[in-house]
């Protein structure tokens, strides 16, 4: 979810648009179609309205999302849910916030690791993530869904690749100003914000700030292991936010 701070399209060294980045483009029509056909965007008639589709939102969210509680406790689908988790989102500005991460830093992140290894990595982060914020939170009912944690470590792996990368923000505090920093600067600017978050958050619903620290901490140790020296400059035009989220759905 993005708030405050918003974000436009990435210019490496050549336009986003005209780069080769299949699997970023499928993960975001694959996120927004399960969305729009599922109870949260309310609409499908098929779940009705009011009460009736507040309970299926619930019925939903426990069904794909992720229970700390349950997922240790061998029933049958629960393993699973860290995976399903990733595409299953709780409000527009959710889903659309995500999206449009994953649109701006997923694109060149994918360039550089090829489309299977991307694959792989984003499914791969995006689980540990999810799993890593169950085991801390091993008593928790509540269910998380969300891609933030896969995305979280697309950004881990592009402070690693791009971190000269020029990030041009529109900052709140500045009255929405526009900005340019490396991406060495602003990326862990957004990481120190997820961690002062994490550390305040409530018991409860809400953001799960501790699996976008586990992810972009995956994503950043995989790139550092996996690949050699980073890039030279290129720029970028975006604006991390607070959060991309995962939230704790009532």
């Amino acid at each position: 979810m993005i708030r405050k701070w918003s974000a436009s399209i990435v210019r490496g060294g050549r336009a986003i648009r005209g780069s080769s980045a299949p699997v970023t483009y499928a993960l975001i029509a694959l996120c927004c179609a399960v969305f729009l056909a599922g109870p949260a965007s309310g609409l499908n008639p098929a779940y009705g309205s009011g009460d009736e589709l507040l309970a299926a939102q619930r019925a939903y969210f426990r069904r794909w999302g992720v229970i700390p509680a349950e997922l240790f406790d061998g029933s049958g689908g629960s393993p699973l849910t860290p995976a399903t988790a990733l595409f299953v989102h709780g409000s527009w500005v959710h889903l659309l916030g995500n999206m449009l991460f994953l649109y701006v830093f997923g694109a060149m992140t994918e360039e550089r690791m090829g489309r299977v290894q991307f694959t792989l990595f984003y499914v791969g982060c995006g689980y540990l993530a999810l799993l890593g914020y169950a085991v801390a939170n091993a008593d928790s009912e509540q269910s998380l869904v969300g891609a933030s944690g896969a995305i979280s470590a697309v950004l881990g792996a592009f402070l690693y690749l791009f971190p000269r990368a020029r990030v041009t923000s529109l900052l709140p505090f500045l009255f929405f100003l526009p900005v340019r920093f490396p991406a060495w600067i602003v990326l862990p600017f957004w990481a120190a914000l997820q961690w002062l978050a994490a550390g305040r958050a409530p018991a409860g619903p809400g953001v799960a700030y501790l699996a976008h620290l586990i992810g972009f901490g995956l994503g950043f140790g995989y790139a550092s292991v996996r690949y050699g020296r980073p890039t030279g400059p290129t720029r970028v035009k975006a604006a991390p936010a607070p959060a991309p989220e995962g939230e704790n759905q009532p």
